[in-house]
Parts: C-alpha cells; sequence; structure tokens
C-alpha cells in the first residue's frame, strides 16, 4: 500500500507478546454480534471473512516479542460437524503494521488458504487416517509497500478437534498422539530474515461479554439473578486464530532491538495494528456445483479498536466503515467518536435513564465547575480562543486544531484514543503532581501516539510487561494503571516516569484479559479525562476520589474474563474444544438468556465442560510459550 504523507511526531513506546489462542469451530448461522462479531449487516452474511478480533501485546515469557492475533469466523459451535468451519478459500486476510507515523503499512502480512478432501467417499471430517476439508495456506509479507514475497510456503492448519476416535485410534482417525502434538506440528517458522513464528487455526474465542444483556439496549446485567444473571454469550464458542510472534526489532521502524529504547515510552517503540479480509468483486455459481472468483480485490471487514464497528459507527455507515483502511477514513466519522450515541444515555440531562444499567456511568457536565463535556457541548473547546494550551498537545501550533473542536466535547479524549494514540504529552498525563490545573504537566502513564488519524491498535512496544502473577494485574488495563497511579504509593508519590502495573494493557495494545467491554464503557463516561484532573461534578478541592468517580471504577457488566481458566502464573494458550461437548449450554432464548429445559423446567446451568472437553493448554512451571509458537 503506497503511503500517504502525514506529520511524523512524537515517540511512545510499547512491546506486545504472548500466548495462542488454540480452540475449536462449528456453524455460521448464529445471529449475535460481540467485539467485531457479525458488527455490520453485510459481513453478518460472510462469515469467513469477518473479523472478530484483534490483539497485540508483548510477550510474557519473551520480553523480545510482540504477539499479534488476529481472529475470524465468529461464534462457532464446537460440535458444528460434518464440515466444520474453517478459514474461507478466495479470501485474502491480512495483518498491517504502521511503525512511522506516515500513513500507510510498513510491514503486510497476507495469508491465503487452500482446502482439500484426501476421502471424497465418506461424509466424516476424518475416518481412515484420511481428512477431508483438510486446510493448508500460504503466508506472504511486504515491506515497505514493496512486492510480497512468501515466508510459508505451505502451512497447515490443525483439524478440527473432533474427539478421541478422529485424533488418536491409529485405525479410523489420524493416530495422533494427541492434540496437542497436531497443534504443535502445525507451528511454522517464518523464512526471510524476520524471525516470526506463526500459527493458523482453530481456537477458543477469549473474548467474553454479555452479548444478551448489552444488545438489548444495553440492558447490561451486572449483579442480577435468575434469567437476569449476566452470562457470556462467547463461552464455549470458537473462532479461527491468524497469530504471529515477531521480535520487536522485525516490528520497530528502525529494526532496533527493545534494549535500545531510550525509556519505557519511547515514542520510536510505536506500532499500530489493524487486521482486514478482502474478496475479489465477482463470485459465480456454476451450473456444476462449483464457484469461480474474478475481479478486483475489495476489502469487506476490517478491525483495528474493538468495538469500533459494533458501539461507535451507527448502522447506517457500519458497512462503508468496513470497506475503507486507517489511512482513508471518512472524516465525517469522527464525529460518531465526539458526540459518542452512547453517551446520551450517560447523561442525565439527555437520556440518562434510558438505560437503567448504565446508571453508575455519568459523564462530566460541570467538570471543574467550567467543563461540559455532555454531547454537542464545548468541552475544552473555550480554551482555544486563547491558546489556553500552549505547550500541551492542545497547544494550536501542534495539535489543538485537531483535538479542539466546538460542538464535538469528546474530541479531546475518545477521538485520540481511538484515531491517534495517546501521546506523552500535558495535559494527557495524570493528575498526580498537577497541583489541580488539568493542563499542567503530570506523571506519564501512557504513550501510543502515532498520528496517522485512522483506527488502529495502537501499541508502545517498550511499555514493560505486567506477569500476569502480579498482585495488582488488572484487566482494566490503563484504567487500572491510572487507579494506581493517582492513588496508591509508590506510584503516586512522585510525578517522575516510573513502571506502574498494567501499562502495558488496554488501549496500549490489547491483552488477551483485558476487558475492552468494560474499559470503553467507562472511557465513554468521562474516565480518561477524570485521570488528567477533569474530575467528575461532585468533586470539591482536595478530594478527586468522589461516588462518580468510584461508581464509574465499580460498574461492571458481571462478565469479566473467558470462561476458560488460566492455567500456569504467565500466560497460556487456549486450545480448541471438542466437537462433541456439552450442546445444553447453547440452548437460549433468541435475546440470549437461559431457557428452561422443556422437560422439567430447571434452569439450565451446567458448564460446557465435561470430561472430553479440555478446555485449557497452559503454560506450567518453567515450560515456554515457544513449545506451541
Amino acid at each position: 500500500m503506497n503511503k500517504i504523507s502525514t506529520k511524523t511526531i512524537l515517540k511512545v513506546s510499547f512491546v506486545a507478546v504472548a500466548a495462542v489462542a488454540l480452540g475449536f469451530w462449528d456453524s455460521q448461522s448464529t445471529t449475535v454480534e460481540a467485539s467485531s462479531h457479525r458488527e455490520a449487516p453485510l459481513i453478518a452474511s460472510d462469515p469467513l471473512a469477518d473479523n472478530t478480533d484483534l490483539y497485540a501485546f508483548r510477550s510474557p515469557d519473551d520480553t523480545n516479542t510482540v504477539t499479534i492475533l488476529a481472529n475470524y469466523v465468529p461464534l462457532q459451535l464446537p460440535q458444528g460437524g460434518p464440515n466444520y468451519a474453517s478459514f474461507g478459500e478466495n479470501i485474502r486476510y491480512e495483518i498491517h503494521v504502521e511503525n512511522d507515523g506516515v500513513a500507510g503499512d510498513d510491514i503486510t502480512y497476507r495469508f491465503t488458504f487452500t482446502k482439500t478432501n484426501q476421502d471424497p467417499t465418506t461424509f466424516f471430517n476424518i475416518r481412515l487416517g484420511q481428512q477431508n476439508l483438510m486446510t493448508t495456506y500460504v503466508a506472504e509479507k511486504s515491506v515497505n509497500g514493496g512486492p510480497f514475497s512468501t515466508i510459508v510456503a505451505n502451512g497447515v492448519v490443525p483439524p478440527p478437534n473432533i474427539g478421541p476416535r478422529s485424533i488418536s485410534d491409529p485405525t479410523v482417525g489420524l493416530g495422533a498422539a494427541n492434540y496437542d502434538a497436531l497443534m504443535t506440528a502445525s507451528i511454522a517458522t517464518a523464512t526471510g530474515g524476520g524471525g516470526e513464528t506463526i500459527y493458523c487455526g482453530p481456537s477458543d474465542d477469549p473474548f467474553f461479554v454479555d452479548l444478551g444483556g448489552i444488545f438489548d439496549v444495553g440492558q447490561t446485567r451486572g449483579g442480577g439473578t435468575g434469567i437476569n444473571a449476566p452470562e457470556d454469550g462467547v463461552a464455549c464458542k470458537n473462532t479461527h486464530c491468524i497469530a504471529i510472534k515477531a521480535p520487536i526489532a522485525t516490528l520497530q521502524k528502525n529494526g532496533q532491538p527493545v534494549t535500545a529504547a531510550v525509556n519505557i515510552l519511547d515514542s520510536d517503540y510505536i506500532i499500530g495494528v489493524w487486521a482486514s479480509a478482502s474478496r475479489q468483486q465477482i463470485r459465480t455459481l456454476n451450473a456444476n456445483g462449483t464457484e469461480s472468483h474474478s475481479g478486483a480485490w475489495v476489502q469487506v471487514s476490517r478491525l483495528g479498536m474493538p468495538l469500533t464497528n459494533e458501539a461507535v459507527i451507527p448502522i447506517g455507515d457500519k458497512d462503508r466503515w468496513n470497506s475503507l483502511t486507517p489511512y482513508t477514513e471518512d472524516p465525517a466519522m469522527e464525529d460518531y467518536f465526539c458526540n459518542p450515541e452512547l453517551g446520551l444515555y450517560m447523561d442525565n440531562s439527555l437520556f440518562g435513564g434510558a438505560v437503567p444499567a448504565l446508571a453508575a456511568l455519568r459523564i462530566q457536565r460541570n467538570s471543574l465547575q467550567t467543563f461540559d463535556f455532555g454531547n454537542t457541548n464545548d468541552g475544552l473547546w473555550p480554551i482555544r480562543a486563547t491558546n489556553g494550551g500552549a505547550g500541551t498537545a492542545l497547544d494550536t501550533n501542534l495539535f489543538g486544531n485537531y483535538l479542539l473542536r466546538q460542538g464535538k466535547p469528546r474530541s479531546v479524549d475518545l477521538l485520540p484514543i481511538f484515531h491517534t494514540g495517546v501521546p506523552n504529552l500535558a495535559p494527557y498525563q495524570l493528575a498526580t503532581g498537577k497541583n489541580g490545573n488539568p493542563l499542567a504537566v503530570g506523571k506519564p502513564f501512557i504513550n501510543n501516539f502515532l498520528p496517522t488519524f485512522g483506527d488502529m491498535l495502537r501499541l508502545n512496544m517498550a511499555v514493560p510487561v505486567t506477569p500476569r502473577n502480579h498482585p495488582q494485574f488488572s484487566s482494566l488495563g490503563i484504567v487500572q494503571a491510572a487507579v494506581l497511579g493517582l492513588t496508591t504509593a509508590p506510584y503516586n508519590t512522585t510525578a517522575n516516569l516510573e513502571w506502574i502495573p498494567n501499562m502495558d494493557g488496554f488501549p496500549n495494545g490489547r491483552r488477551l484479559e483485558d476487558d475492552v467491554t468494560r474499559i470503553e464503557l467507562q472511557a465513554v463516561s468521562g474516565v480518561a479525562l477524570a485521570a488528567i484532573g477533569l474530575w467528575y461534578d461532585d468533586f470539591t478541592s482536595g478530594n478527586p476520589v468522589t461516588q462518580d468517580l468510584l461508581d464509574v471504577l465499580g460498574y461492571t457488566t458481571g462478565v469479566e474474563a473467558n470462561d476458560t481458566a488460566c492455567a500456569g502464573s504467565v500466560e497460556r494458550l487456549w486450545k480448541m474444544r471438542r466437537t462433541y461437548t456439552a450442546y445444553h449450554r447453547y440452548l437460549r432464548l433468541r435475546y440470549g438468556y437461559r431457557r428452561s429445559r422443556p422437560d422439567h423446567g430447571a434452569e439450565l446451568s451446567e458448564s460446557c465442560t465435561n470430561q472430553y472437553d479440555v478446555q485449557v493448554h497452559g503454560l506450567l512451571g518453567d515450560e515456554s510459550i515457544d513449545r506451541y509458537l
């Protein structure tokens, strides 16, 4: 992709690595949504090309690498035979990396898949050592918009984890020692000098969200009981994962290792990541039962920041948004961030009572008795007239003209979080050390500023990893880092730059554990504004920890973790679920609520786990993730 010249400014740093999810697959006829599952009308009818989630984080076990996980094919049931879901043929799956602030891919990874029937005389997927719909792939790489070169020529996608007879029986099945052996054998080492290791295959879906509640007009069910109890709508479902574990030096713009970073927020170590799927324009259904494809390739799905196209972009623009890139965003769509729909339901003067479940989330309407961040109000716009942000990121000679917009109050927080990343400049530093002036220099806690002005998952690869067994590790990511930096010694005792646990969490990249639904709802309610000193309306001098702030921080959807347990204290891989496990978890009413068994009326409460549902493949003791990726 040709690069479009824009500003290159500042430095940021973060690193990402981690775990590969390995789970199982299913049918393509589900009707609910998740992080980016079936999020737009057109892609909902094309599940094989549907981006579901994107993760990028510094590896806990090998801090010199970053792991990028791009998931596709949403909401697969484990028992989805006889034709189990997989990657699609005639689709280009791509992972894009931007690393220098000039709009356009600096690295593009492309994956194409082919399916083969080894024994077309049977309806079974696996029989007598033969596999049908056996899937292989070619991985290619382009650097700086140059031609693609092959880095994996004949990659293998593991078969579905159908069950012990299909996988391990030496006569009727594949005769593998176990499914782990098939997973391990499918991990490829890329050629070409980049040092990447790659896995493409089925996975447990690591996303978690109460689908039944949240899409019932926002009625999340935290604290509910009985039929109103919160329920993970993605639990026990699988997806298909493209996982790349790459050295930081391969992704860094100058080829430098993380040891060369000048500090833990070094701007030279910021990358932006997004994923996409493309199809050719013409599909022809032939009279003999086959199909053919021709025409130009067009993008049909994309994903950077989670939930953008689900909960920010309205339905009338969702399909168009999927067709754009972060380098060709429609500026008119920026208003959906500057005046977010969800903000209407967190404002008592508008529709704050319309969604009772969001009652704990209130927006600042009179912060510091001056600034109004309610939709269509001015936010920090008044300081622009006098360049009151001089010397800060809001300086009109820097980014003030982009960040300060009349009648668009969230241009100062939500817009940069999604479209530029957040710089290590005032006012985007913690209130610690500001002495009551939100525009003053404070305590640094984030720097993932990569001003390409489009939706990407931005990661500073220089930020140290928070060990998963650290007592302060939290699925609240940067929100928890801000809480520690404001309230907890030793982190709040100085305004100096220092490591704070969870600085490596969303929205500085995205770890598998990060509760992005909760974090983004808190962000819409103004938690980032409060962190930098634009406190909630009930603030009194000397007492920033008010009831409004505590309500926002204590808000929960009731679903705060993946349904698979974490095995080991370092990191884990999620193993694909076997196909004939506990179908009862999927008996749902159409709106996602649990239903009663028709035979005796008892509410279903069984787990999806049974003796054949080996859910977690963990890193125990000294085991290394490199065993698997």
